[in-house]
């Protein structure tokens, strides 16, 4: 039996325990000077990670300060030659907002282009006149093509702007009817008509970003609005869709008397099925007439050559 008494076992326990002690005094230096590496290494990658976050911040705030600098150099133009009562209209910035721009400098934008393109094309012209002696041309002839190039430079931006809302209504047009059934389809689970347009806001996002961002500011005024009718006459002024302005008119009149909305959007979408299937066999009328010059011009020559080809190569070797 072990003798805790023995001397001999208690050299060797006091032995053992030194030499543990060693050990551990020769680790520790290697072990802190390994933490202390470690966290100057976090340390350094800590410093790196905010300057890049800063960095990021300053080319934000350039970016953001460089269209802010332009704006002002245009308003500040426009100003100097008495121009800045243009971007008073309210029918241009209704026009912007069926294109999609909302933004406050967009106005100043689209006037000074406006102006810019109209001087920049008399310039182009009068330059090309000037250089260009192969156009012997009288003066009178000259300067009408100016001033109607001019003119057309002038109205070239609104040519534009007018383009760009008709691509987005179609876009909207395409996507309205199914964003009514989903809407339709909402309000008979019994959601409410904010909780509605939440939800259709993210349903549509992937068929018509237009509409999604039209329904969503809806959806955002019909919470922060006191009056829900100038939410619902905001959202079909800023589409300019027949179809919404009867949606419109819909939702305001069962705000008004109390009638049930889902009956209202339930005859809303049966009609909304009902022009989309006009318009396809309206279409589909009209396609015969388009084909007629098509077919005239690459069919029946192919036609007539293939049928009357081998009789004509026939009367030739005789």
């Amino acid at each position: 039996m072990l003798d805790l008494i023995d001397p001999e076992f208690i050299i060797l326990l006091l032995s053992g325990i030194g030499a543990f002690a060693s050990v551990i005094a020769l680790c520790v230096p290697f072990l802190k000077r390994d933490q202390l590496a470690k966290r100057q290494k976090a340390i350094e990658q800590r410093h790196k990670e905010l300057e890049a976050e800063q960095r990021e911040r300053l080319a934000g705030t350039r970016a953001r300060q460089r269209p802010q600098a332009s704006v002002a150099a245009m308003k500040q133009f426009l100003e100097r030659f008495n121009l800045s009562r243009l971007t008073a209209s309210t029918e241009l910035r209704k026009k912007l907002v069926m294109a999609g721009w909302r933004e406050q400098s967009t106005i100043v934008t689209f006037v000074f282009l406006r102006f810019a393109a109209c001087v920049g094309v008399l310039f182009f012209c009068s330059v090309f006149f000037i250089i260009d002696k192969n156009f012997d041309l009288p003066l009178f002839v000259q300067l009408v093509i100016i001033s109607i190039s001019g003119v057309v430079g002038f109205k070239m931006p609104d040519l534009l702007l007018k383009n760009a809302a008709i691509k987005r209504q179609e876009e909207m047009g395409m996507a309205y009817p199914d964003a009514l059934d989903l809407l339709v389809i909402c309000v008979n689970a019994g959601l409410s008509i904010e909780a509605a347009f939440s939800r259709v806001t993210e349903e549509v996002a992937e068929s018509s970003v237009a509409l999604s961002q039209e329904i969503g500011l809806t959806s955002a005024e019909l919470l922060f609005l006191g009056d829900r009718s100038k939410a619902y006459a905001n959202l079909a002024e800023r589409t300019g869709l027949p179809a919404i302005k009867s949606l419109v008119i819909a939702l305001s009149q069962a705000d008004k008397y109390g009638t049930p909305v889902s009956v209202a959007l339930k005859i809303l979408s049966d009609e909304s099925r009902s022009d989309r299937m006009a318009i396809a066999e309206q279409k589909g009328a009209a396609l015969p007439a388009k084909l007629t010059v098509p077919m005239i011009l690459f069919f029946l020559p192919a036609l007539f050559l293939v049928i009357i080809g081998p009789a004509v190569i026939q009367m030739m070797a005789f």
